[in-house]
């Protein structure tokens, strides 16, 4: 058997890792970007149709290299039922820190540190 997702001929490890840390942070950024922002204005209404443009262009991307994660657990349960566990780590990875990129540079860039605000003390 052969997992969901694994690594074409051709494509090594880590290149695998730089496309995945790509497509993610593409994906976690126009999550941020509209769905999150505190500052969008209207423009929430769209975001469920651009999170999944950004998905679908991944796949088309880089379905044929490493078969486009951009989440760990989508990669984890097929890892499971099959029991390939080649290049798993990639995976994990690539998502991690192109989240970790995309969420960073958006809140630094765009948000910013003055649009958060505190809970009140009841909420928690």
């Amino acid at each position: 058997e052969t997992s969901a997702f694994a690594l074409s001929s051709g494509v090594g490890a880590w290149n695998a890792v730089v496309f995945e840390i790509v497509m993610t942070f593409g994906l976690v950024y126009t999550v941020y970007a509209t769905a999150v922002d505190p500052k969008r204005g209207n423009i929430g209404i769209i975001a469920p149709i651009a999170i999944g443009f950004i998905v679908g262009a991944n796949i088309l991307a880089g379905g044929a290299f490493d078969g486009a994660s951009m989440n760990p657990a989508v990669s984890f349960g097929p890892a499971v039922v099959s029991w390939t566990w080649d290049n798993h780590w990639v995976y994990w990875l690539g998502p991690f820190i192109g989240a970790a990129i995309a969420a960073i540079a958006y809140s630094v860039a765009f948000i910013g540190p003055n649009t958060h605000e505190q809970l009140p003390s009841t909420d928690f």
